[in-house]
């Protein structure tokens, strides 16, 4: 995987430090929603069943590049 300056960043923020690069594979190829932003990054989200929360994981137009990945509290999984 790719990451850009911004990612390596943000990791180091105590909330994000804990979020495991096999969570945002796992997002990347199985998301449960994905949506193209108005800037060309792609949003992609999953559940992360052992942390019982979802991550939302944001790349570059390419779609492999990692620019963000955070716990979205305010995602509600469509029924």
């Amino acid at each position: 995987m790719k990451f850009t300056k911004y990612f390596y960043y943000m990791k180091k923020r105590p909330d994000r430090s804990k979020i495991k690069d096999e969570w945002i594979k796992d997002v990347i190829k199985n998301p449960i929603k994905t949506e193209k932003q108005s800037d060309g990054r792609i949003r992609k989200w999953s559940k992360i069943e052992s942390e019982g929360k979802y991550l939302r994981v944001i790349t570059l137009e390419d779609g492999k590049t990692i620019h963000n990945a955070f716990f979205d509290r305010n995602f509600k999984e469509e029924q």
